[in-house]
C-alpha cells in the first residue's frame, strides 16, 4: 500500500496549520467510506499520511479535501492536495482538475487558476464559469468579460455570473444590455438573473426598466421569491417610490433581516429617518437581530435627525449584537456623533475601535473639519499617512472643507496640489467647490472666478453659489449679481441664490435693487425657504420655526425672550439690524431679529434644563450674523455650552467666545 506524507512548512499559515489539524484528526483507521464529506476529511489519514490507493478508486474525494483547504483559507495545503492529485494521476479527471481550479480561483491565486485551466485536457462549461467568477470576485472585469466571448457553450450560471459582476462594481448598463442580450437568445432568467438586474435598475434608478422586469416576475411567477421581492423592494425605494418599495415587502409572506434593511435604507434614502428608525424598533419587537447594514442605516438617521438620545440607544445595540466590531458601523458612529455636536464622544468611537479603513479615517477627518479644529483634521491627515494608508478623493474633500472653513487657506491649495501631483487623484466638482470656498472666504473674489471659468470639469450652481456666498460676506455686491445670475441660468428657482442676492444688496443699502429681486422671486414663485431649529430634550425633539406660534409654550418663550435681550443689552449686546433684509424701521427689525428660530430654540433649552446644562441646537439655514452675536453673549452670561450646527458647520459658543473664531 503506498502511502505519501503531507509535509510540513515551517513557515506554514494559521490556516495551514488548521487545515492540517483537519486532516489529522481524531482517529487512526483507514477511512472506507465516502458517504459523508466531514467523516471522509476527519479520517483522511492517520498521523499525516494519506492512503492513495483509496483516492485513487475514488478520486472524487479530492473535492471534499479542496473544499476545505477554502475553508480554512490555506495555500500552501491546497498546493500540497494538487500535489497528490498530480501525483496519482487524478487531474485526468475532470470532476477534479474543476475543484482544484475553483480552490485557487477562490483563494485568489487567479496566475496559477489560468494556468491550470490552459492545461487542462478537457474543459467543459463549468470550468469557463469557474475562471469567469475568479475574476469577477478579483474585480477584474475586461478578462472575465473577455473570457464570457471566448465561449462556445454558455448557461444560465454564466450569464448570472456576469451580469451579478457587472452590478456590484456599479456598470449597471453593461449589465442591462448583457441581460437583453441574454434574453434574445432564448435563455430564461432565473430568481438571481432578476435580483441582480433589478439592482442595476437600481444603481441606474431606471424606474421604467424596473417596472419592466417587475412585470417579468409577475409573469413567471418569481415575484413572490424573496431575491426578487427584496431586490424590487430595493430599486423601487433607490428610484424615489416608497410607497411601492413598501408595498412590495408588506406582501411579502415573511420578512427576513434583508427585507426590513430594504425598507430602513429605504427609507433613510428617501429622507425618511423618522420612519427608518419606527421600523428599527418594529424589527427589534419581530425578534429579528439587526446586523451591520441595519446599524448603518440607522444611525445615519440619527445623525440626520440629530437625535443624540436614540443615536446612543442604537449605540449600545451595535455592542450587544458585536456590530460594533465592523468598520462601517464605527465610521457611521463618528458621524453620528460629530453631527449632534459630541465631536468627544466621535473621537472616543474612532480610537476605541478594532479596526480602520480609509473611510473611517475620512469619517474623523470631517468631523474634527466640521467642528472647526483644522489643524486637527491635518494632523490625522499625517497620522494616516504614517501608517501607510492610501487616502481617496472623499480623504482630500474631508481634509478641504476643514481647511476652508477654518481659514486655512495656504495649507488647503497645498492639501489640493498635492492630491493632484502626490497622488494623482482626479478632482471633481466638489473638490474644486472648496478650493473656491477657501479663495472666497480670504477676500480673493477675482482669482475665485478666474478658477470657475478655467475648470476642466462644468460649473454646476453650487459652485457659483458659494461665490456668491463670499460675495455677500465681502460686500461686493456687483460682483453678487454677476454669480447670481449665473446660478439662476441653471436653477431659476433657487431661493438661496435670491436671498443671498438681496442680503448683498441690502447690506450696500440697494433698497430698489433688493425690491426687484424681490418682485422676481414672486413672478417666477420661488418662496425663502423658511429658518427651522429644532432642539431634543428627553428624547423628544422640539422645532421652531420664525412667526409660528405652534409651540405649547411659546407665549413663555417670548417673555422670557424679551428678558434675555434685556439682559444681554446691559453686557453690551447690540442688536445687528443689518441683518434684516426688508426695509422697515428699527423697532420692526428688533422684533424681527428677536423671533429668529435658533433664539427661540435656546430660550426654550434655557427654561427647561438645568443650570450649567450643554445645550443642542440644530438648524437648517445658516446662522445670522445677529444671532451669532447674542449667542456668544448668552454663552458668558448663563455660562452655558451652546453648540448650534447650521448648514454650514458647528458652531460652540462658551464664554463669549465661539470656535469658528468668527469666521463662517
Amino acid at each position: 500500500m503506498q502511502k505519501y506524507k503531507l509535509l510540513p512548512n515551517a513557515k506554514a499559515s494559521k490556516g495551514n496549520r488548521m487545515g492540517q489539524s483537519i486532516l489529522r484528526s481524531s482517529t487512526s483507521r483507514a477511512f472506507t467510506t465516502v458517504s459523508s464529506r466531514d467523516y471522509a476529511v476527519t479520517t483522511l489519514c492517520s498521523e499525516g499520511f494519506v492512503n492513495t490507493s483509496q483516492i485513487w478508486l475514488n478520486p472524487s474525494l479530492f473535492s471534499h479535501f479542496l473544499q476545505e483547504c477554502i475553508r480554512v483559507q490555506s495555500l500552501p495545503l491546497a498546493k500540497q492536495i494538487h500535489s497528490l492529485i498530480l501525483t496519482s494521476g487524478c487531474f485526468r479527471h475532470q470532476f477534479v482538475s474543476n475543484h482544484l481550479l475553483n480552490t485557487y480561483a477562490k483563494l485568489g491565486r487567479l496566475d496559477v487558476a489560468h494556468f491550470l485551466f490552459d492545461t487542462m485536457p478537457r474543459k467543459n462549461v463549468m470550468s469557463f464559469n469557474i475562471l469567469v467568477g475568479g475574476y469577477i470576485q478579483n474585480g477584474d472585469l475586461d478578462v472575465a468579460a473577455k473570457l464570457f466571448d471566448q465561449m462556445g457553450e454558455r448557461n444560465l450560471a454564466t450569464w448570472n455570473a456576469l451580469i451579478t459582476g457587472f452590478t456590484e462594481f456599479e456598470f449597471n448598463d453593461k449589465a442591462w444590455s448583457l441581460f437583453s442580450e441574454m434574453h434574445v437568445l432564448g435563455f430564461s432568467p432565473d430568481a438571481f438573473t432578476l435580483g441582480s438586474v433589478l439592482r442595476a435598475c437600481a444603481g441606474l434608478r431606471d424606474l421604467i426598466r424596473g417596472k419592466q422586469v417587475h412585470g417579468y416576475a409577475v409573469r413567471s411567477g418569481l415575484d413572490g421569491d424573496l431575491v426578487v421581492s427584496n431586490a424590487l423592494a430595493h430599486m423601487y425605494m433607490k428610484s424615489g417610490v416608497l410607497e411601492e418599495g413598501e408595498r412590495v415587502i408588506r406582501g411579502m409572506p415573511f420578512q427576513n433581516v434583508v427585507a426590513c434593511n430594504t425598507l430602513i435604507s429605504g427609507k433613510a434614502q428617501n429622507q425618511c429617518s423618522e420612519g427608518a428608525l419606527d421600523q428599527y424598533n418594529m424589527m427589534k419587537m419581530a425578534g429579528l437581530r439587526p446586523d451591520k447594514i441595519t446599524f448603518v442605516s440607522v444611525i445615519s438617521s440619527c445623525s440626520e435627525l440629530a437625535v443624540l438620545g436614540q443615536g446612543q440607544q442604537i449605540h449600545g445595540d451595535a455592542i450587544k449584537t458585536g456590530a460594533i466590531s465592523e468598520v462601517s458601523v464605527v465610521s457611521s458612529l463618528v458621524s453620528m456623533y460629530s453631527r449632534c455636536g459630541c465631536l468627544e464622544d466621535a473621537i472616543k468611537a474612532f480610537e476605541e475601535r478594532k479596526e480602520a479603513d480609509t473611510v473611517l479615517w475620512s469619517a474623523i477627518i470631517a468631523a474634527y473639519g466640521f467642528h472647526g479644529r483644522g489643524a486637527e483634521a491635518v494632523e490625522i491627515f499625517d497620522r494616516m499617512e504614517l501608517i501607510g494608508l492610501e487616502a481617496n478623493d472623499i480623504t482630500f474633500l474631508s481634509l478641504l472643507y476643514a481647511c476652508s472653513h477654518c481659514g486655512m487657506k495656504d495649507k488647503g491649495l497645498e492639501i489640493f496640489d498635492s492630491m493632484v501631483g502626490k497622488y494623482k487623484l482626479k478632482p471633481r466638482l466638489e473638490h474644486y467647490t472648496c478650493v473656491v470656498d477657501l479663495l472666497g472666504r480670504s477676500g480673493r473674489l477675482e482669482e475665485a472666478e478666474a478658477f470657475i471659468r478655467s475648470m476642466p470639469v462644468e460649473a454646476d450652481a453650487i459652485i457659483w453659489k458659494t461665490l456668491l456666498s463670499a460675495c455677500k460676506t465681502h460686500k461686493n455686491a456687483d460682483m453678487a449679481r454677476r454669480m447670481a445670475e449665473e446660478v439662476l441660468q441653471i436653477d431659476p428657482r433657487d431661493s438661496a441664490s435670491y436671498v443671498l442676492l438681496s442680503h448683498t444688496q441690502a447690506s450696500a443699502r440697494r433698497w430698489q435693487q433688493v425690491s426687484e429681486v424681490r418682485k422676481a422671486m414672486k413672478e417666477r414663485g420661488v418662496k425663502k425657504e423658511p429658518g427651522i431649529s429644532w432642539v431634543e430634550l428627553k428624547n423628544q425633539v422640539h422645532e421652531f420655526i420664525m412667526g409660528s406660534n405652534s409651540h405649547p409654550q411659546c407665549e413663555e418663550i417670548d417673555r422670557y425672550l424679551k428678558e434675555l435681550t434685556a439682559e444681554l443689552r446691559l453686557s453690551g449686546y447690540v442688536p445687528d439690524t443689518g441683518s434684516v433684509l426688508h426695509d422697515m424701521d428699527v423697532e420692526e427689525k428688533e422684533y424681527n431679529l428677536l423671533h429668529h428660530s435658533e433664539k427661540l430654540a435656546i430660550a426654550f433649552a434655557l427654561m427647561n434644563t438645568p443650570e450649567g446644562a450643554q445645550i443642542r441646537v440644530m438648524k437648517n439655514l445658516r446662522v445670522c450674523n445677529d444671532c451669532h452675536v447674542a449667542i456668544k453673549y448668552i454663552s458668558k452670561i448663563k455660562g452655558r455650552e451652546i453648540v448650534v450646527r447650521d448648514s454650514s458647520r458647528f458652531h460652540h459658543f462658551k464664554n463669549g467666545h465661539c470656535s469658528c473664531g468668527d469666521y463662517w
